[in-house]
């Protein structure tokens, strides 16, 4: 008989790396530092683990992910609200790190999430900007909200720190383009989004960073992923609402925003809205129709690597 399957779950934090082994049921701790990162991957690698996994924590698994990967160790991130689902599923409610560490390689022991290729040194660099670029975004509607009811003499503060934003705004945008120009596959996907009416330069950057499944994955799949597919509330007789619930919601902020502007200038998705006006639905549920259907529109254009219109 051979040697039991090997897991390992980590909890990632800015100062810390926990690390539980299952099933040997053996942990230990490191500091989130290059010394440390150079110790733990030592520990983890006479092990031969069959997959490491840890939770998206904001940027603070991202060194470990790529101390890891360099050395060919099968390692996968995934999303913490799995994790945290699966910890209640198992009666968990106690939330410590070493407590969490034990529960994502649990978690990674019994539902074995996909390794999936990591991210390219140019990939990450997209993200971190347009990650960048949402923060700046936020920060500019929350000094705008702040003007309109500021004292006098804070005004003129506030009105310097927008302009300042407003230049590093621009500033990114032109990294965005200047970075997507770089690359020819990146230009050749932006050049097939941006031809349907209603695709801008923001929905188009978010498709090609936050969703590289556009393309790969079938209509059904790719509308759960980003969280524009309906979910049924039923139970015995009870038939519920059906609502969007999940997904990617970032993708699906810029999606929308794109889908209201097809819905005014792209005859197909306008058309489609009107017919639902028409039989009575509400104005989220057709615009959520909408997204759905202009979501798989792009999907289909992505696979057949083709524009919109003809001859584009």
């Amino acid at each position: 008989m051979g040697q039991p399957e090997v897991f390992i779950g980590i909890d990632a934090s800015k100062d810390s790396l926990e690390v539980a082994i299952r099933p040997t049921a053996e942990e230990m701790a490191f500091a989130n530092t290059e010394d440390g990162l150079f110790l733990m991957v030592d520990f983890i690698k006479p092990f031969s683990p069959r997959l490491v996994v840890l939770e998206a924590t904001g940027g603070c698994e991202r060194a470990a992910v790529m101390a890891l990967a360099a050395k060919g160790l099968p390692v996968v991130v995934v999303n913490p609200r799995h994790v945290r689902d699966f910890a209640k599923s198992k009666g968990i409610l106690a939330k410590t790190d070493k407590i969490d560490a034990r529960v994502i390689a649990h978690f990674a022991e019994a539902i074995r999430p996909e390794v999936r290729p990591l991210r390219t040194e140019e990939a990450q660099k997209l993200d971190a900007l347009l990650t960048r670029r949402r923060q700046i975004l936020q920060m500019i509607t929350a000094e705008k909200n702040r003007l309109y009811s500021a004292p006098q003499w804070i005004k003129k503060e506030i009105q310097t720190h927008l302009q300042w934003l407003e230049k590093c705004l621009a500033k990114l945008n032109k990294d965005l383009d200047r970075m997507v120009k770089n690359s020819p596959l990146w230009q050749a996907k932006d050049e097939i989004l941006q031809s349907a009416k209603g695709v801008g330069p923001v929905l188009s950057l978010n498709l090609i960073n936050d969703l590289p499944e556009l393309g790969i994955l079938n209509r059904k799949k790719i509308a759960a992923l980003v969280g524009v597919a309906p979910m049924n509330r039923d139970s015995g007789k009870f038939r519920g609402r059906r609502t969007i619930w999940g997904g990617r919601s970032e993708i699906r902020t810029a999606l929308l925003m794109a889908t209201r502007s097809a819905i005014r200038f792209n005859p197909v998705i306008r058309a489609f809205y009107e017919r639902l006006e028409t039989a009575g639905k509400p104005r989220k549920v057709s615009e959520t129709a909408c997204m759905r259907k202009f979501l798989t529109i792009l999907n289909t254009m992505m696979r057949n690597r083709t524009c919109w219109q003809a001859g584009c």
